[in-house]
């Protein structure tokens, strides 16, 4: 053991010493004059003890003494047991001396390791200056042979010569037989020898780039030119090669199925080259002339041009129907064709990397991008369009072309995005939308109703159906046609149907505005003497047009949403109002002969007149009923309206004036009369306002005339001063007093129109006063 206790180490050993009990005179006194082989304490650590002090030894102590003396006392308290002391005393002096012995003898092995450790030291220094001396001794040495190694270096300098000439010589045989091997080379490539010849030209362009390198590392630059234009033959020799391989590469779909043995050594060719490119690439330390030569992307470029050129590059096609039909029909048989021997065999030849199908199936998919794209920058017609639509749409993804089970799972183009753009779609479907329109619908349309126009010149009377109502071929022949051009859209996409949906509804709308205008000038309406044809009006109110939810609701693609749209719901109602209008009209010219003679004494002896009314309005009710329902329930209403509105304006002409109570009796019964019978005629409304009309003129007493008046007028918000005026000139029996009464108490009472009424009074105008003439020379009263 190696001594190397410090201050530490005698701390404990203290601290051990201390911890035991202690006798008078303390632990030192055992330390006494060395017995003979007993170890030494030096001075110096026997000076430490004594001048050092430790405040934790110091603190130790007297823990120890008071440990002590505590037990001490603990064991003499009684006299008895002072006579065991001298025993105490020995055994403690014994326990000291053990503890003694074992300390002398830790201390003697401490120094001793000292001692070893300091003779080691002695030893190693000796050593290291030997070691020094050896290396003084070798420096001088070398500089003393500093001088012979000057002719080393020329030696050096030879050798390198030597090894570059011993190089020339090896490859002079080569040079000189360079021109030999190009020509050897280029008869093989005639022959269609391409492994062979690939081989030797590889021999060559390896030489040459050998020397090349060789230069480029000395620095001799000036030297390639000579050096590049002695293998001047490389060049045409790769560029012969090139050819041939890019000619086999652009026959590969033929090759392939007839004999596959030239394909594969084009393509192992070119991987001999890709991998000399790939090895100078990485070394990046000198690179050829020519190189990287990249074979491999001319390969696919090679490939894709062919594809390219033998499908899309053609002349310029038919872009009518048919000729397209017969282009998109022979690409889908050529691509699918194609394809197959792409995946049959074509991948069989070309390492697996090559992803072959993958890239000619890309290639297929962006050529025929681009050339829709072209197609479709021609003015084409609405059948071009509609099998471009199906044919980029529907086709092209079925298992007739690239869905083909031949193809599956390998050919997979739902990666490859559409062939045509959302927006491309969209803008050829609105192209196609207004093909349809300017070439079906409007044409048809157009045709549709001139030739319902010349049936109605016809002196017969309308097609009836089985139940006797008139009907037109007219809305059958233009719904059918709106809807076959719905359900051919139907098989392209939602949204070209939609389109068409859309257009159908507007062109609809049009027609039917178109439709009512040419009714106008039509003899029949127009002629006063042809009104016995009036019943060939009635054709055009067949139920197509007046029943829109059975027939316009249908066209909607959605069966969940059959909701005819407001403007076109608003064209059915004008012209379903423009033709009961038209016959109406047909009525009145043949009841105003008759309400020209009412108001009229004549009129007041017989009820000869409202019955010719009647027998009239009878005639006419007869010929509506061959009209369906709602159409027929209006007619009948506004031929109620129209009757009551001619019998008030009739009685607002001022043509007659009461002269006696008699006579204004034997008004309100003709009046009576005839309101009951004609509303027994029409079991309607409008004629309420004739009775209203006769409880004004039946009244007694003219001062209750206000009162009446404002019942009146409330009942009939629209009737106006001059229209009470008349009805009071009337009765004939009114002063100037109630007059000016009733019309003040009209004056406070303004009435305000309800929504839901009718107009009647406000269609009457009554005419203006005569003004009194003057009779005397003077000015006018």
């Amino acid at each position: 053991m190696k001594l190397g206790a410090g201050n530490g180490d005698w701390h404990v050993i203290t601290v051990l010493v201390l911890s035991s009990p202690l006798w008078p005179g303390g632990l030192w006194h055992g330390f006494g004059p060395c017995a003979k082989g007993d170890a030494v304490v030096p001075p110096q650590l026997r000076g430490g003890f004594q001048e050092t002090e430790w405040p934790e030894a110091e603190k130790a102590e007297k823990l120890a003494r008071g440990a002590a003396l505590k037990w001490a006392s603990g064991v003499f308290y009684r006299p008895e047991k002072l006579e065991g002391l001298g025993q105490y005393r020995n055994r403690e002096t014994q326990r000291n001396r053990s503890i003694q012995s074992r300390l002398k003898s830790t201390v003697q092995s401490y120094l001793e390791g000292v001692n070893a450790g300091l003779e080691q030291l002695r030893s190693a220094a000796q050593e290291v200056q030997s070691v020094c001396q050896d290396l003084g001794a070798a420096r001088w040495a070398l500089l003393d042979g500093a001088d012979r190694f000057q002719g080393l270096q020329q030696m050096r300098a030879l050798m390198a010569e030597h090894v570059q000439l011993a190089s020339v010589v090896q490859v002079l045989p080569q040079l000189f037989s360079v021109h030999e091997v190009f020509s050897h080379t280029l008869q093989l490539l005639r022959g269609q020898h391409l492994l062979e010849a690939h081989a030797e030209l590889m021999m060559m362009e390896h030489l040459r780039d050998d020397i090349l390198s060789q230069l480029h590392l000395r620095g001799l630059s000036s030297a390639q030119a000579t050096v590049l234009s002695y293998f001047g033959g490389l060049q045409e020799l790769n560029e012969s090669l090139a050819k041939q391989l890019w000619d086999i590469v652009g026959s590969s779909l033929r090759l392939v199925r007839e004999d596959p043995v030239l394909f594969v050594t084009a393509v192992r060719i070119i991987e001999r080259e890709e991998k000399i490119d790939d090895t100078l690439l990485l070394e990046a330390t000198f690179l050829p002339p020519g190189r990287p030569k990249g074979w491999r992307q001319k390969f696919y470029h090679v490939l894709q041009e062919t594809i390219t050129g033998a499908h899309f590059h053609a002349a310029r096609m038919d872009a009518e129907g048919p000729g397209l039909a017969r282009h998109l029909t022979a690409l889908q048989k050529d691509i699918v064709s194609e394809l197959r021997v792409v995946k049959d065999l074509m991948v069989q030849c070309v390492p697996a990397h090559y992803n072959i199908l993958s890239v000619c199936t890309a290639t297929y998919h962006q050529a025929l991008t681009s050339h829709l794209q072209d197609i479709l920058r021609e003015d084409l017609d609405k059948q071009a369009l509609f099998l471009l639509l199906e044919w980029t749409l529907r086709v092209y993804h079925s298992p007739e072309m690239m869905g083909h089970p031949d193809l599956l799972p390998e050919v997979d183009v739902s990666a490859l995005g559409p062939l045509m753009s959302p927006e491309l779609v969209d803008q050829t479907e609105r192209k196609y939308v207004v093909k349809v329109k300017v070439s079906d619908v409007l044409e048809w349309m157009q045709r549709t109703l001139e030739v319902e126009f010349k049936e109605w010149f016809r002196e017969e009377e309308p097609e009836t159906d089985h139940q006797g109502f008139f009907q037109s071929a007219l809305p059958v022949i233009v719904m059918q046609m709106l809807n076959e051009n719905i359900q051919v859209a139907s098989l392209i996409t939602d949204s070209l149907q939609q389109k068409i949906y859309n257009m159908a509804l507007e062109e609809l709308e049009a027609f039917l505005g178109r439709s009512v205008k040419p009714l106008a000038p039509l003899p029949i309406l127009t002629d006063p003497g042809s009104h016995g044809q009036a019943p060939q009006a009635d054709g055009y109110l067949s139920p197509p047009f007046f029943s829109p939810s059975s027939s316009v609701s249908s066209l909607h693609p959605n069966t969940a949403h059959r909701e005819v749209p407001a403007s076109l719901q608003a064209a059915l109602d004008r012209m379903q109002k423009k033709a009961c209008q038209l016959l109406l009209e047909e009525l009145l010219l043949d009841l105003q002969p008759l309400c020209l003679q009412l108001p009229s004494r004549k009129w007041l002896s017989g009820s000869q007149l409202v019955s010719s009314m009647c027998e009239v309005i009878d005639k006419y009710a007869k010929d509506f009923s061959r009209v369906r329902k709602p159409v027929f329930t209006l007619l009948l209403m506004e031929s109620e309206f129209l009757v009551a509105s001619q019998y008030l304006r009739a009685l607002m002409q001022k043509k007659m004036v009461c002269k006696s109570k008699e006579e204004r009796g034997q008004l309100c019964d003709r009046l009576l009369q005839d309101a009951t019978q004609l509303r027994e005629l029409f079991c309607g409304l409008s004629l309420e306002a004739v009775f209203a009309l006769r409880e004004l003129i039946c009244l007694k007493d003219p001062t209750l005339l206000s009162l009446e008046v404002l019942g009146f007028v409330t009942k009939y918000p629209d009737v106006s001063d001059e229209h009470i005026s008349t009805l009071l000139d009337l009765r004939g029996d009114v002063s100037k007093e109630v007059r000016h009464m009733v019309l003040d108490m009209m004056t406070q009472h303004p009435q305000v129109l309800p929504e839901s009424y009718r107009p009647i009074f406000s269609t009457i105008l009554v005419p203006p006063p005569e003004l009194p003439l003057c009779l005397r020379k003077g000015k006018c009263a």
